[in-house]
């Protein structure tokens, strides 16, 4: 079986996470869409970030993807989970960088200002942690979590 990838968005990120459904199946994950299932102006951030970051936080998937328009609310309500790491990328040396460096397991994409093509192909990239950078990752873990 594949690497499941919770995925969710608000009304502003829904095209972009219908794209990133389908580009992670084409790389051959299984994404678990948590929705919305249809576009709908009323849905906010937080209905779909929090079963993206309960999955990552209890362990039923490694990582996952949210999408809303500047990246900064599902950024704000992943990072109130236990153990979740979920960091706002706008370039692909972003996206790279919060997985290789501060082992981000929670990809956020502001959709106003990146496509699929931005984000994923970069954090996949990176899934390995640089080996100089654990011991940094350790002592955040220690001293905040």
């Amino acid at each position: 079986m594949s690497e499941q990838i919770y995925v969710g968005a608000d009304h502003a990120g829904f095209q972009l996470k219908q794209q990133l459904v389908d580009e992670l199946q084409r790389l051959g994950y299984e994404p678990v869409d948590v929705g919305p299932k249809t576009m709908d102006p009323a849905d906010d951030y937080p209905d779909y970030g929090r079963p993206v970051a309960a999955a990552v936080s209890e362990g039923k998937a490694a990582r996952g993807v949210l999408t809303c328009g500047t990246g900064l609310g599902m950024t704000y309500i992943a990072n109130r989970f236990p153990h979740v790491r979920a960091a706002a990328a706008w370039t692909p040396e972003i996206a790279e960088l919060a997985r290789k460096h501060n082992d981000a397991h929670v990809l956020v994409l502001p959709s106003r200002f990146v496509s699929e093509e931005e984000g994923i192909p970069s954090y996949r990239a990176a899934d390995r942690l640089a080996e100089q950078r654990i011991a940094a990752i350790a002592k955040v873990r220690r001293n905040f979590v």
